[in-house]
């Protein structure tokens, strides 16, 4: 058995019910199969690959809360600190009922690659709660949040583990964090990133994910002789990253004409009206049966559909193993040309492997949506600065690191003989910054 398939069964093994995490391993160490088998005596001795897929620190604790009726709340908290190897753990920390463990780790896993892709001195981790933020008052999520954070701040710090936003944590829940720490803790450092422009936040970090999805998008297509002007765009999400990624798009000049929440999608051939999306799901918070219910143009339909639509570019934005299969097929057989991963692991390996086959341009997410973090990062450097960057300072050091990010996993690709394979360049790209830090480290 090589080395690669041994540790993949010692993931499985070591890691039951934990279905999201074995296949973010699975399909990054497939990939990198050709790099470990070039270096397998120096990286088995040193068992690099155990200490790549096992994190550094697990964090699993209760959060008690109480409701506005008086009643005592708990959720479960989680912190998977993954790898520190080339700086601070960073990553978001998502509150949807679906968190559990193991997605936690799939996702802090894929951050280790894709903080490494952005050239930034930053690691990867990963946190959240069960905790579902939708229904609930001001002052129950403020409870909450002050609970979580009452835990949490005893291991994050701005130079050790650096927390963002992410599904279900926006401005609102990150201050109410913020808060807590500075009052515990009595620091007021950078210790989140995602924070409001009034107490240290980035300008750009709102809009950064989606803006630089499509910064990636553009230059994929450029390179393979294509331009994004004029190109029909699917997008799945009504979230932070889909709104953005949709303006950003229009501003290209495509034309977006779907998006998506938790109980249906819209089609609209006129293109998705941006302001009137971010007043029903930013100000509102409402369902998109709204947006249907004042745009005329528009059609909803209840549940999955957002891929059947004819397009050009495909963006799944909005949660993981979204994008299936026969959704593949659809978007084949419809002519699309290219797909980039807004969310994190919104395609599911099938999908992936049938797209790639069928000569789609395909980006997978620890690339594409690397922007959110990039900015962060950029977030923390103007905190330890004392300083705040214009607009156009952010967003023209984003769309370098996008460009970047491209090109660098291009030529891993071509360099390891599997040009245009762009989901191999991400990986190992990500990977051998990363590899080369850990054993210049020594056993730790």
């Amino acid at each position: 058995m090589s080395y690669v398939d041994e540790v993949y069964a010692l993931v499985v093994e070591k890691n039951p019910a934990q279905p999201e995490f074995h296949q973010a391993v699975k399909e990054v160490l497939e990939s990198l199969r050709v790099v470990i088998e070039a270096h397998e005596e120096e990286y088995r001795r040193d068992a690099l690959l155990e200490r790549l897929v096992t994190p550094e620190r697990q964090l699993l604790f209760r959060v008690p809360w109480v409701d506005d009726k008086g009643q005592v709340q708990v959720n479960n908290g989680f912190r998977v600190q993954f790898n520190s190897a080339i700086g601070p753990y960073k990553g978001g920390l998502r509150l949807h009922p679906s968190v559990n463990l193991g997605i936690i780790k799939f996702l802090g896993f894929e951050q280790i690659f894709k903080n490494s892709l952005t050239g930034l001195p930053i690691g990867g981790g990963k946190g959240g709660s069960d905790f579902d933020p939708k229904g609930k008052s001001d002052r129950e999520v403020m409870a909450f949040c002050q609970s979580f954070m009452t835990e949490l701040c005893k291991y994050i710090g701005a130079d050790t583990d650096v927390p963002a936003g992410d599904i279900g944590t926006g401005a609102r829940e990150i201050g109410y964090m913020f808060g807590q720490y500075k009052r515990i803790r009595g620091l007021y450092e950078g210790v989140l990133t995602g924070k409001g422009l009034s107490y240290g936040g980035s300008l750009a970090r709102t809009e950064a994910t989606g803006y630089g999805l499509l910064y990636l998008t553009e230059e994929m297509l450029k390179c393979n002789g294509h331009d994004i002007k004029g190109k029909t765009i699917c997008v799945s999400g009504a979230g932070n990253v889909a709104i953005y990624a949709i303006q950003k798009a229009q501003q290209l000049g495509a034309k977006v004409v779907t998006c998506s929440d938790s109980t249906g999608w819209i089609y609209d051939p006129e293109g998705i009206d941006v302001a009137l999306l971010k007043d029903i799901k930013e100000v509102k918070r409402a369902r998109l049966t709204e947006y249907a219910a004042t745009r005329k143009s528009a059609e909803y339909h209840e549940g999955r559909g957002v891929w059947s639509v004819k397009c050009d570019v495909a963006l799944p934005c909005a949660t993981q193993n979204e994008l299936l299969i026969d959704d593949a097929k659809a978007l084949v057989a419809n002519g699309c040309i290219a797909v980039a991963e807004g969310a994190n692991m919104p395609t599911t390996l099938d999908a992936t492997e049938y797209l790639q086959k069928n000569g789609i341009l395909f980006c997978p997410g620890k690339a594409s949506n690397a922007g959110g973090v990039a900015t962060s990062a950029l977030e923390m450097s103007q905190n330890s600065e004392r300083l705040s960057w214009t607009f156009e300072e952010v967003d023209g050091k984003l769309k370098n690191i996008m460009v970047n990010i491209f090109h660098n996993l291009d030529s891993a690709a071509k360099k390891y003989g599997m040009e245009g394979n762009y989901v191999a360049g991400a990986n190992i790209a990500g990977f051998l910054k990363v590899a080369d830090a850990m054993l210049a480290q020594g056993v730790c």
